[in-house]
């Protein structure tokens, strides 16, 4: 394993490390998952450079468009939860309230 690939592989594994054990605010979480994609989407890139083909560089656009996607979505949940519940604590939300 190169020192990339377990540079990238461990960004990866510390932001589904850090969505799994801290889950306290909503905000944390939402950063995890940026960190997730954006470490998939350097790794994609990446590998695509090594691939020397035109054809596999599609695929890391395609992810930062739906990474941009999921932050925008993630922040109006952000701001509906913020208004409604007061706070962003995700021991605040119940499922059964909305």
């Amino acid at each position: 394993m190169t020192p990339a690939h377990f540079a990238f592989s461990s960004t990866f594994l510390l932001g589904l490390a850090g969505l799994a054990f801290n889950r306290t605010h909503l905000l944390s979480a939402l950063l995890c998952l940026e960190g997730m994609m954006l470490s998939l989407f350097i790794a994609l890139s990446l590998w695509s450079l090594q691939l020397n083909s035109g054809s596999f560089s599609t695929s890391p656009i395609l992810l930062l468009a739906f990474s941009a996607c999921e932050a925008s979505a993630g922040l109006a949940l952000l701001v509906a939860t913020a208004r409604t519940h007061g706070s962003d604590r995700l021991q605040s939300l119940n499922l059964l309230q909305c």
